[in-house]
C-alpha cells in the first residue's frame, strides 16, 4: 500500500515537500490520544527479547531514528509512535540557519538513495533547547541531541560555537552528538583530524558536565565514511583516550561509486552527502574496524544503509549495540520499523546468541580468530 502511495504522491512531489507533507502527518496524529495509542499498538509492538542497554540508557530495542529527519524536537512523540527505540534530533547549530539553497533533496529511487546539501538548516540551540525544556512526552522515548558547526562561524572559532550549543542542550539530551562529518557545511570535515577533535570533545565533554551536574550525558562523535581507515583508527583511539561513550559510523558519503543512477543520470553532478543503499558496505567495513579496535569499551552506534533487518542483523553482528536509519523509511513507510524489529527478534531466536547483547561484535570477533 505505501509502495503504491509512494510511487503515486510522493515520487511526484519535490523530494523536500514531502519529506515536509509526511512529516505534518505524523505530527498531527501524535496529537489525537486515542489515534497515537492504535498507531502505537499496530506499528510499535515491543518485543521483550530486544531489549537494549546503552550508554546507561534502558531502550525497547536497538533500532532508532538518525539525526537529520527531525532536525527541529518537533516530532519525537510521532517518531515514537512509529516505533522507533530511540531519537536523534538534529543537527542543531548554535545560531539559527535556514540551510542551503533550494533545490538541495534529491531521491535516487532505483539506487535506494538519496543526496541532501541540507545545511544544517534548524531554528539553533536556544529555540530546541526550549521547545525540548517545555515537552510533555507521550512516549517514554530516548532522545539524544546532534550538535554541528553554525556554518557562519570561522572553523577556529568552531569549539565556542559547539559549547554553547552543548550548554543549552546537554541537559535535555539523553545522550549528545559532536557532529563532525557532514559533507554540506564548509570545512566542518576537517574537525575530524585527531588535532582539531582532541580539544573540540575536550571542551564540549567539559561544558556538559559543568552545564549538567546531577547525571554524566554520554557523548559520541559521528565519523564519516570516506575516513581513511588509518584515520578511523586514529579516532577511535582518541575516543579511549578521552573516554568517549561512543561513536556513530557512519554519516553521508561524498563518493559515487555503485551508482546505477538510472532514474536519471543528471542527479551524478548533485554536490552534497550520499545516503541510503550504496553507502552500506563502507558504513559496514567502519563499523567493523571501529569494534575491532575498541571493542566492548565503548557503545557503537551503526548507521549508514540499513534497510531491512538483515541490515540491522549485520551490524550488531560487527559491533553495533544500536542500529538507527533514516533514507529506507522514505522508501519503506510506517511499518519500517515495524517489520524491523519483527526480523531481529526472529534472527535473535534463530541464533546461537541467548540474548542480543550476546550478539554484538560477534561476527568481528570470529573474524579476529
Amino acid at each position: 500500500m505505501y509502495k503504491l502511495f509512494f510511487d503515486l504522491v510522493f515520487k511526484r512531489m519535490d523530494p523536500e515537500q514531502a519529506h515536509y507533507t509526511a512529516f505534518r502527518w505524523i505530527r498531527l496524529a501524535a496529537r489525537v490520544p486515542v489515534l497515537r495509542t492504535f498507531v502505537a499498538a499496530v506499528l510499535a509492538p515491543r518485543h521483550t527479547s530486544l531489549r537494549t542497554e546503552a550508554l546507561g540508557l534502558r531502550m525497547h530495542g536497538p533500532f532508532g531514528l538518525a539525526a537529520g529527519f527531525d532536525k527541529n524536537a518537533v516530532a519525537i512523540d510521532g517518531m515514537s509512535m512509529l516505533g522507533f527505540d530511540h531519537i536523534e534530533i538534529g543537527t542543531v547549530t548554535a545560531q539559527p540557519q535556514p540551510g542551503n539553497p533550494k533545490t538541495r533533496l534529491f531521491r535516487l529511487v532505483k539506487d535506494r538513495a538519496l543526496i541532501n546539501r541540507m545545511g544544517f538548516n534548524n531554528e539553533g540551540s536556544e529555540a530546541v533547547a526550549a521547545r525540548l525544556a517545555a515537552r510533555n512526552p507521550v512516549f517514554k522515548t530516548v532522545v539524544g541531541v546532534n550538535i554541528g558547526k553554525t556554518k557562519i562561524v570561522p572553523e577556529e572559532e568552531a569549539v565556542a560555537d559547539y559549547v554553547a550549543s552543548t550548554e543549552r542542550l546537554a541537559a535535555h539530551a539523553d545522550y549528545l552528538v559532536v557532529n563532525v562529518s557532514s559533507p554540506n557545511t564548509p570545512g566542518l570535515r576537517n574537525l575530524q583530524a585527531t588535532e582539531s577533535l582532541r580539544p573540540l570533545l575536550t571542551a564540549v565533554r567539559e561544558a556538559a558536565d559543568r552545564t549538567v551536574t546531577g547525571r554524566r550525558v554520554p557523548l559520541l562523535v559521528k565519523i564519516a565514511p570516506d575516513l581513511a581507515d588509518e584515520d578511523v583508527d586514529a579516532v577511535a583511539d582518541l575516543a579511549l583516550e578521552l573516554g568517549l561513550d561512543g561513536i556513530i559510523a557512519t554519516n553521508t558519503t561524498i563518493a559515487r561509486e555503485g551508482l546505477g543512477l538510472k532514474s536519471d543520470p543528471a542527479l551524478v553532478n548533485e554536490t552534497g552527502g550520499l545516503s541510503g543503499a550504496p553507502v552500506k558496505a563502507r558504513s559496514l567495513e567502519v563499523l567493523r574496524r571501529l569494534y575491532a579496535r575498541v571493542g566492548d569499551r565503548i557503545t557503537l552506534i551503526g548507521v549508514g544503509g540499513v534497510e531491512n533487518a538483515d541490515d540491522a542483523w549485520q551490524r550488531i553482528l560487527a559491533g553495533a549495540t544500536l542500529v538507527q536509519g533514516y533514507s529506507a523509511f522514505i522508501y519503506e513507510g510506517p511499518f519500517w520499523a515495524r517489520s524491523i524489529h519483527q526480523g531481529l527478534a526472529e534472527r535473535l531466536a534463530n541464533s546461537p546468541y541467548a540474548t542480543l547483547a550476546d550478539a554484538v561484535g560477534a561476527e568481528t570477533r570470529e573474524s579476529a580468530k
